[in-house]
């Protein structure tokens, strides 16, 4: 059974910094492109990066420059740094195995981590 759990996120000033990580299990982490999607109330699923098994690294034109997708296959682990964070950036996010065409069209897996970018 696939399980992503999602944590790091906040409460940051616009300007801040946060590192959000995702713990996988039940899959072949290391063999697995992973994808990190964001969502706000109200609205779909939203692609954001996304990094394969060779860490070649996607995003999405709003947070290029300012986020960055990391992932440590030892450890079974994806994360996001984010930073020079807008108010625009606040949103649930959540971490998925695949690349984003696999996975916005699912629920997603663990419960997510709320960013929230206010002064």
């Amino acid at each position: 059974e696939v399980q992503l759990e999602e944590s790091g996120g906040g409460l940051v000033q616009p300007g801040g910094s946060l590192r959000l990580s995702c713990a996988a299990s039940g899959f072949a982490f290391s063999r697995t492109a992973m994808t990190w999607v964001r969502q706000v109330p109200g609205k779909g699923l939203e692609w954001v990066s996304t990094i394969s098994l060779s860490s070649t690294t996607y995003y999405t034109d709003s947070v290029k420059g300012r986020f960055t997708i990391s992932r440590d296959n030892a450890k079974n682990t994806l994360y996001l740094q984010l930073n020079s964070l807008k108010t625009e950036d606040t949103a649930m996010y959540y971490c998925a195995a695949g690349y984003a065409d696999q996975v916005l069209g699912a629920p997603p897996v663990g419960q997510g981590t709320q960013v929230t970018v206010s002064s």
